[in-house]
């Protein structure tokens, strides 16, 4: 009996062993197997191309596409500008554009202009076959990039006017800590975003290709177009020449132009039901009138193919031109 006890013991320890055995080779082999899995999913990323790698080639090949084009764009641009080379109307536009940051000489602008209005004449008149198309398209062609423009120089100056007072701030600090005019310029340059840091900054390059302060700032305040810097620029001016505290004067101006700013919100806030009115007349006859050739056609046909509705249509476009421009001008109160 002791001796069978003794063999059921030992066969059980041999089976537990067993079992432990078994178990401690198949964690061995799955623990090698992850191991090598890593290490041929490793060896596999390190010999493909990284992801930052192909997104850095691939940016790069859209870069030099994109500036192939545009390379391309003013290439045919200065071939039809160069006939508006030198005139004086191209050096007006050329102030208007720079006052709206566009990176365009007057004369390739008047080209473009030109080639819109060629465009949209063509198009009207040889595919669509109507005259009268073409001369819209051709209007359109030479009225939309000078709005552009217009749109650009009034985003740019409120953001420029937003940010004299802080110039100011800063360089009136900057002239109390013993800094120079000049210097407390180019901590402008420096410090501040666009717009007001890159026309500081080609002030400063003015002067330091020997242009003096004097005209480097009539140029700036020429260039940007702004009430509020034209008033910083005539106080330098003065003050360069009369003498006197620079910084009291900077921050003088800079809470006059805070006031200034403050009353501007206020007046824009006042004016807002004007000017949606103005909205609404502009866009309720031309969505009225989309609406009734979508259900109807044949009812609103009439205006455009009788002769009678035609001069209506005149009339009534015509009309509504005059009352947005009335009601703009109602608005529009200089502060």
């Amino acid at each position: 009996m002791p001796g069978q006890a003794f063999a059921l013991f030992v066969s059980a320890l041999v089976f537990i062993c067993v079992v432990l055995a078994t178990f401690g080779v198949a964690k061995l082999a799955r623990e090698r197997g992850e191991i090598t899995r890593r290490l041929v999913t490793f060896l596999s990323r390190e010999a493909a191309p990284k992801p930052e790698a192909v997104e850095a080639r691939q940016g790069e090949a859209d870069n030099k596409r994109k500036r192939s084009l545009n390379q391309w764009t003013r290439n045919v641009l200065k071939a039809f500008g160069r006939i508006f080379e030198g005139k004086e109307y191209a050096s007006r536009i050329e102030t208007e554009l720079a006052r709206a940051d566009i990176p365009l000489r007057g004369s390739e602008f008047v080209g473009l202009n030109l080639i819109l209005v060629l465009v949209g004449a063509g198009y009207g008149w040889l595919v669509l076959g109507n005259l009268l198309a073409g001369l819209m398209l051709a209007f359109a062609g030479g009225l939309l990039p000078n709005l552009y423009i217009k749109a650009k120089q009034g985003a740019r100056l409120a953001k420029f006017d937003s940010q004299i007072a802080d110039a100011l701030v800063i360089m009136s600090n900057s002239l109390r800590a013993g800094y120079s005019f000049l210097q407390a310029m180019d901590m402008v340059a420096r410090e501040m975003s666009p717009p007001i840091s890159k026309e500081f900054a080609a002030a400063m390059k003015e002067m330091s290709l020997g242009s003096p302060t004097e005209t480097a700032l009539e140029e700036l305040s020429k260039r940007v177009g702004s009430a509020d810097l034209d008033l910083v620029v005539t106080a330098v001016l003065i003050q360069r020449q009369v003498g006197g505290n620079l910084a009291e004067v900077l921050d003088n101006i800079a809470d006059t132009i805070r006031g200034r700013v403050k009353l501007r919100q206020e007046v824009k806030t006042l004016t807002t039901q004007g000017r949606m009115s103005g909205i609404i007349i502009g866009v309720l006859p031309c969505a009225l009138a989309a609406f009734l050739y979508t259900v109807n056609p044949e009812y609103i046909s009439v205006l455009f193919t009788h002769p009678t509705g035609k001069v209506m249509v005149g009339t009534a476009l015509l009309s509504e031109l005059i009352g947005i421009l009335v009601i703009r001008k109602i608005v529009a109160i200089e502060i």
